[in-house]
């Protein structure tokens, strides 16, 4: 098993809300009256980004009445997106104390803070009742879950009967392992890819039916070759705030695990039997 704290320090960063607002107001930003467009650029700490969480909650074809929950939230991009967008109450759980921190300084100045919450905690042992959510969503966060069995039972066991997991993952292709760092791992001991078919299987065998399980690997790809153009002369607002000084590295590793079909991209959504 690896160890939480590691993962933990991975994603931690000093001061990483007093960097994002002085990019945010160096890019003429309103601080204290954001909105999840302003974001967007740099909270969407994911694959494909803002894009993917679109396209995400497309597949869920939310209503607004549903309650959230967001395993690995962290710093709130997407679940500021489906309070703002869909009207949903979200909670989002994250590992990384800094993330919480920051994910509900962000989301009291973008006026969304009666509708979403956000606590620390495992994704492997959540501190939620059975039964008590509508969808569990999570964007880039299996990569650092090597038991995905005790994972996915933790998803069914909150899920309400009938609900869904809506999931995008970074998944292992059959290039072999990837070169590091990248940025759910700097070295390979808490790196933990499957496949896209072991993860089906491992969604089937956990008591899921797939409603859509779709390959985005070529859209990352694209999303990957701009990060790369960008990774010596990085934009004032993106996802390399959080990365730190190995962000220009992870960039164009990327790319190379991608044109090496060492890694993929897998979007979808099961749902629990009733």
């Amino acid at each position: 098993m690896p160890d939480s704290q590691a993962v933990a320090d991975h994603y931690g960063s000093t001061d990483l809300g007093a960097a994002i607002l002085a990019a945010l107001k160096a890019a003429g930003k309103d601080i204290d009256h954001l909105t999840t467009d302003d974001l967007a650029p740099v909270d969407e700490f994911h694959t494909r980004g803002r894009i993917a969480t679109v396209e995400l909650a497309r597949l869920l074809a939310l209503t607004g009445d549903e309650y959230v929950l967001d395993l690995g939230c962290g710093i709130g991009g997407p679940s500021r997106y489906l309070a703002s967008t869909f009207g949903c109450r979200v909670t989002g759980l994250d590992l990384t104390p800094e993330f919480c921190r920051v994910a509900r300084m962000l989301t009291e100045r973008t006026g969304l803070a009666d509708r979403i919450e956000y606590r620390q905690g495992d994704a492997l042992a959540t501190p939620f009742d059975d039964g008590r959510f509508d969808v569990v969503w999570s964007q880039n966060m299996v990569m650092n879950i090597a038991d995905r069995e005790r994972l996915y039972r933790e998803v069914r066991r909150v899920l309400k009967p009938g609900g869904r997991y809506a999931f995008s993952d970074v998944v292992a292709g059959p290039g072999g392992a990837p070169h590091f760092p990248m940025p759910w791992a700097r070295e390979p001991s808490i790196s933990f890819l499957l496949t896209a078919e072991a993860t089906r299987q491992k969604f089937l065998a956990a008591g899921f039916s797939i409603v859509a399980f779709e390959d985005r690997t070529a859209d990352a790809v694209a999303q990957a070759a701009a990060r790369a153009r960008e990774a010596e002369s990085l934009p004032q607002l993106g996802p390399h705030i959080l990365l730190g000084a190995d962000g220009p590295a992870m960039y164009r590793n990327g790319m190379r695990n991608y044109a090496e079909g060492r890694i993929g991209v897998i979007q979808g959504v099961v749902a629990r039997a009733k």
